[in-house]
């Protein structure tokens, strides 16, 4: 394509209209260029959205060129699973582009425990990032796996980046902390917790830290060990601001009161590169939180783009395949990208837990809401797509379950509800219903033959298809780890769909999963 003078003329004034505003901004309250600004972007929950990469980095360099800042950046967490670049890879793809990003700094997120404690560290060995953590240890360590905390100088100013990963990860992937044997090998100290942060901020501080700022992957949310990020404020001082993640919210800065009655902000991006997040330290000490769109930013840099691109053309020789085609979306997230798969039934969830009992000739098929990652759009339908939205290794087997078994982990495994919870269940072969004030579960039924549903038998033992993760590594809360296990297999979950959508339904999804179909029903008593 050939550029007029006029088309040149304006992506010059675009450039230097960002260049202008960077300067600007990371230059306010302070007229002596030798006392700069402080700037770090930060994101969180990227879940392999790779192309914000070389977006944040270009816009870092090009903050630093400008010689009116001094620019950083820090990672929040959760980079290594997400969609298919991850899954085929087990993150290697994610690690080959992070090694680029220089940060000065990343924490833990719970979904880097996914492949296991052993591939998670070879992981962050390949990356080269400091890795920080402060309540991540190996099992009767006297410190530590990870530092607590690093600090970097900035000029004359030193700010120390403390980690924080949620200790909500114990039960989430429960399975990559003990071994075959249910020995306790890793753990995240539930129980000291705050205590653990408040140590790393103190000893930070002691060591000349002029601005502590927290890389929180605990989350506004309250799960169910009963942590959040406004908590960990409330329970602490020391702390400047929270860069926080895990629960996928979008916010510039909330105030939150810490422990001496000071208001600390607390923001997160969102997820998959949404937004990048810019911190400013003004030279006076003031700091303020800003969301800028991912999309909206013209720098790239080009290391971080080559090595992008090339992974692109790696994953789409694996997943470019169509399986199928569906006039309509299958839903996991919403409009705000909340994870509605979470707390409701959604069509995703129906075929998802239709292709497990199919796949495995049971009376009822079942996956944890956490489990299915990714919307596929309405259209074809790729291999790719598929392992987008059941991005993880799991293997699906087939188990015994009494009836009273299932009543008890429906029930505690939509307690949450209305809170999004990613032990939710989405079924197949049963319907339920929700009451979410009184926190029961009633009018269980289970389908028939003839495709009828009757009420559940308490005392009938049912056969169960689910992934080994929901039987024995810590999904449903544990709630069915010592049914006996009827049938192993080595498909994979997202085969198992595969195989469904092209040689069960045809290639299409026809008009039968267009809507949830009322397995799930929640009344607000």
């Amino acid at each position: 394509m050939t550029m007029t003078k006029k088309t040149l003329l304006s992506m010059f004034a675009l450039m230097m209209g960002w260049q202008m505003a960077v300067a600007q901004e990371a230059t306010k309250c302070c007229d002596n260029k030798s006392a700069k600004s402080i700037v770090i972007l930060y994101e969180n929950d990227v879940h392999c959205g790779i192309d914000g990469y070389k977006k944040l980095a270009g816009l870092r360099d090009a903050i630093n060129h400008s010689d009116t800042a001094y620019a950083g950046a820090v990672c929040v967490g959760d980079f290594l699973q997400g969609n298919t670049t991850g899954a085929i890879s087990k993150g290697q793809y994610i690690a080959d582009i992070m090694r680029l990003m220089d940060y000065h700094a990343l924490t833990l997120g719970n979904h880097e425990f996914d492949y296991g404690v052993p591939r998670m560290k070879e992981l962050l060995e390949q990356i080269g990032a400091p890795v920080v953590s402060a309540n991540f240890y190996e099992t009767g360590a006297p410190e530590p796996y990870y530092a607590p905390y690093v600090i970097h100088q900035y000029g004359n100013k030193k700010v120390a980046f403390v980690g924080a990963t949620t200790p909500e990860t114990m039960v989430l992937e429960g399975y990559a902390f003990y071994d075959t044997n249910g020995i306790l090998l890793y753990d995240l100290k539930a129980k000291t917790f705050y205590q653990l942060i408040q140590q790393a901020v103190d000893k930070a501080r002691s060591e000349g830290a002029d601005y502590v700022v927290l890389l929180s992957h605990v989350g506004e949310t309250t799960q169910s060990l009963g942590f959040n990020s406004h908590l960990l404020v409330n329970k602490t001082r020391g702390i400047d601001v929270v860069l926080d993640g895990h629960s996928h919210e979008i916010f510039e800065g909330v105030p939150v009161k810490n422990l001496d009655g000071r208001e600390i902000a607390v923001t997160q991006t969102g997820t998959q590169f949404a937004n990048v997040g810019k911190l400013l330290i003004t030279p006076d000490g003031r700091m303020t939180t800003h969301l800028i769109k991912t999309k909206d930013i013209p720098y790239e840099d080009v290391k971080v783009t080559a090595a992008t691109d090339s992974i692109h053309k790696l994953v789409n020789a694996v997943t470019s395949e169509v399986v199928a085609h569906s006039d309509y979306r299958l839903v996991v997230t919403d409009a705000n990208d909340q994870m509605m798969v979470r707390g409701q039934e959604t069509n995703a969830g129906d075929i998802v837990a239709d292709a497990y009992r199919h796949a495995m000739k049971a009376d009822i098929g079942m996956e944890n809401g956490g489990g299915i990652r990714n919307d596929i759009k309405a259209g074809d339908i790729t291999y790719g797509d598929i392992i987008g939205m059941l991005p993880y290794d799991n293997t699906l087997r087939r188990i015994a379950v009494s009836g009273e078994q299932i009543q008890a982990m429906l029930t505690r495994c939509t307690a949450m509800v209305p809170v999004l919870d990613g032990n939710f269940p989405q079924v197949s072969g049963l319907r339920f219903t929700i009451h979410s004030k009184s926190h029961r579960v009633s009018d269980i039924e289970v389908l028939q033959a003839d495709g009828s549903y009757k009420p559940i038998d308490l005392h009938h033992t049912y056969s169960v298809a689910l992934t080994n993760y929901n039987h024995d590594a810590g999904g449903f809360f544990d709630c069915f780890k010592k049914c006996p296990v009827l049938q192993e297999s080595t498909l994979r979950y997202y085969e198992a769909l595969s195989d469904y959508l092209g040689k069960v339904l045809g290639g299409t999804t026809g008009k039968t999963y267009a809507e949830p179909q009322g397995r799930i029903r929640i009344v607000n008593d």
